[in-house]
């Protein structure tokens, strides 16, 4: 068994997308370790490659199947819907579109097991729904095409992993929403993905939603008991090491020392501060329940960084390591 192959989608075509791919690409290390094949489109990936000066050459294939994935070459699925004058750093509905496009192929490749993982590069929720396409963000839309009921969103970064109970809604909607289910799925896809991942026991620290836990009922209105503590035990009742909920302010200091594998925060704020203070240059977003491996930078399209060259492309680094990570080997052609 040899490399897996993993799909790495271009994002917005007015974002740093392009330059980051481009960039991360010319990591030997990382290439040593899986096959990876660029979906977007050739000629903004050219375009590109020659702002960020890359050494590399672009080649253009139709079908995983044609990739050679030689070194000093970026083998890319051309999909040719971006307009050659496309502005950078500028809202465009052709972008969103394109954006759109890329992660479609990549996962109709995945489910058809032709490549391994999916890699996304950042798309604008605003040029995504200029053109058309709803989604709150990559998440809905990846359970959509690959006809997932419920996902969960994980980030990680450096000595730190969240999963969230509830993502891209109001604040009022997701304490509505939370109930020990929900909860005690998402506890379960956590454990399950770091079981997968090499952890045997992972232990588990579940987030309350008040200050301070409810103070015994000083504050809220009971939300501990009865929203988030059904979950956790019915979780624990399975042998899971779960715990809580635990007042979310200790807690992710805790967690940052080193004491809990894994933290189920409520909302979307309450878990994504703590994970981007730690830096967005090393922040990896995981989609977890998906029946295909999914990874992402942990940041925007930044567009008033891009077509300029000084784009990090750590993130991108790091997340395609952690799909390399995830990612079945398979047998490579000889």
């Amino acid at each position: 068994m040899g490399r897996p192959i993993v799909a790495i989608t271009m994002g917005d075509a007015a974002g740093i997308g392009p330059e980051i791919i481009v960039k991360t690409l010319a990591d030997s290390e990382l290439r040593s370790k899986a096959r990876m094949l660029v979906i977007g489109d050739l000629r903004r990936l050219q375009l590109a490659a020659g702002i960020v000066s890359s050494p590399l050459t672009l080649r253009k294939v139709t079908a995983p199947s044609e990739a050679l994935f030689e070194e000093g070459t970026i083998d890319v699925l051309d999909i040719e819907c971006i307009p050659e004058d496309l502005a950078w750093g500028e809202l465009s509905a052709a972008a969103g579109h394109g954006s759109y496009l890329f992660i479609e192929k990549a996962v109709q490749l995945a489910m058809d097991h032709q490549v391994d993982a999916i890699c996304t590069g950042p798309l604008n929720k605003a040029a995504l729904h200029a053109a058309g396409h709803k989604y709150p963000g990559h998440t809905e839309l990846l359970a959509e095409l690959t006809g997932t009921e419920e996902v969960s969103m994980m980030l990680t970064a450096p000595k730190m992993r969240v999963i969230h109970v509830t993502t891209h809604i109001g604040l009022i909607d997701a304490i509505a929403k939370i109930n020990g289910d929900l909860v005690y799925r998402t506890i379960k896809r956590g454990y399950e993905l770091l079981r997968a991942s090499g952890i045997d026991n992972p232990r588990i620290a579940v987030c309350a939603i008040n200050p301070h836990a409810g103070e015994n009922g000083l504050f809220g209105y009971g939300e501990e008991a009865e929203k988030i503590q059904p979950g956790i035990e019915k979780a624990q009742a399975e042998g899971i090491n779960a715990f809580g909920p635990l007042p979310a302010d200790t807690l992710f200091f805790l967690a940052g020392r080193g004491d809990f594998d894994l933290v189920v925060a409520q909302y979307h704020d309450q878990g994504h501060g703590p994970v981007k203070v730690l830096g967005l240059e090393n922040g990896v977003n995981i989609t977890v329940g998906l029946p295909v491996v999914r990874t992402s930078v942990d940041h925007g399209t930044a567009f008033d960084i891009a077509g300029k060259n000084i784009a990090d492309h750590e993130s991108l680094l790091e997340a395609l390591r952690q799909a390399v990570d995830l990612a079945p080997a398979r047998e490579e052609a000889l």
